[in-house]
């Protein structure tokens, strides 16, 4: 299982890499939380990411709320096609503004 983490590249970009699952979830939260905090547009780029199910996206709905919740824009860049029919399947592909 490939560790998954938040890398922070500066200025509201973040990489997120490994595996999106129940088991790295919680801790990617706790991780990003509070950088959700600032001000400014937020991008997550999950070019990084090699498996992901439906905890994945549970935690891009969270992100989405959080920063939502601090008045900040974020958005979700090279999200792989796994987690985009994921997203089709529950209705939150436009509502998370996922794009490949």
């Amino acid at each position: 299982m490939a560790e998954a983490r938040f890398v922070d590249n500066g200025n509201g970009s973040w990489l997120l890499e490994g595996e999106l699952g129940a088991a790295s979830v919680p801790a990617l939260l706790a991780r990003a939380t509070p950088a959700l905090s600032g001000s400014g547009d937020i991008e997550v780029d999950l070019k990084g990411v090699t498996r992901a199910d439906s905890a994945g996206l549970a935690l891009l709905v969270e992100l989405m709320r959080e920063s939502s919740r601090n008045d900040r824009r974020i958005v979700f860049s090279h999200v792989p096609a796994q987690l985009l029919s994921i997203a089709r399947v529950c209705g939150l592909e436009e509502i998370l503004s996922l794009s490949k």
